[in-house]
């Protein structure tokens, strides 16, 4: 595919409760397992929205370090960025969720306001951790269900292989017995399938985890149409 999404540097992204629930492919059963983190969270407001919601959301991200205002202000530029960018190569991006460029960007500054809000708020510290990949600051099992968005394999071409293995691992390390990881896209910038995809699901099934794909219920991506859904025994 002719094509590729030029970007230095990890961006921070913006995507509501909605789009989550889409990507994910999450329904009641994934959702009531337990506590819920979205790991790479960047400016997304899945966690503020999942509160209103009644669940027990959490989001890390290293960029939590920052003060409101820092966050929100490199996220908003990014929003502009982004868009900028897509529309360079808008006939290769699936908008049948969103409709167009102009709504894409719509949703994303709508997310990024209640992320802003919750972000805002002086008690951020019991649900926003500065942290990143591969190593979470918390226990064994914690979350019935970790979700990973546009970080993990997106970025392939700039992390290596040893890299994704110690954050899948650690991903899973923090998921309860039972729970699921789940992490989408499984291509990378280039719009193409990670190429240690294998050999990690590979790894993993070795060390007795069950993996497999799922659709995604949001095609955006060029040739992004699969999660890769991971369960700790």
């Amino acid at each position: 595919m002719k094509g590729k999404y030029e970007q230095s540097g990890v961006a921070v992204t913006s995507r509501g409760y909605e789009e989550y629930v889409r990507m994910f492919d999450l329904g009641e059963s994934e959702l009531s397992k337990g506590d819920i983190l979205d790991v790479a969270a960047g400016a997304s407001s899945f966690t503020a929205d999942g509160r209103v919601r009644g669940l027990r959301t959490f989001a890390a991200d290293p960029r939590y370090a920052k003060s409101p205002e820092a966050l929100t202000g490199e996220a908003r530029e990014e929003i502009a960025v982004s868009t900028a960018k897509l529309e360079g190569l808008k006939e290769l991006f699936d908008y049948s969720y969103y409709g167009s460029l102009d709504n894409h960007r719509a949703m994303r500054e709508t997310s990024l306001g209640r992320f802003a809000e919750d972000y805002g708020r002086s008690d951020r510290g019991d649900r926003y951790f500065a942290a990143s990949l591969p190593a979470l600051p918390f226990e064994d099992g914690r979350f019935g269900l970790v979700l990973c968005s546009h970080f993990l394999f997106l970025y392939g071409e700039q992390f290596g292989y040893d890299f994704h293995r110690d954050a899948a691992l650690e991903l899973l390390r923090v998921c309860k017995p039972g729970g699921q990881v789940r992490i989408y896209p499984l291509s990378t910038l280039g719009f193409r399938r990670y190429p240690d995809l294998g050999r990690l699901t590979e790894h993993l099934s070795v060390l007795g985890y069950a993996c497999g794909r799922t659709e995604t219920r949001l095609p955006f991506i060029p040739g992004s149409s699969e999660i890769l859904a991971i369960v700790r025994p």
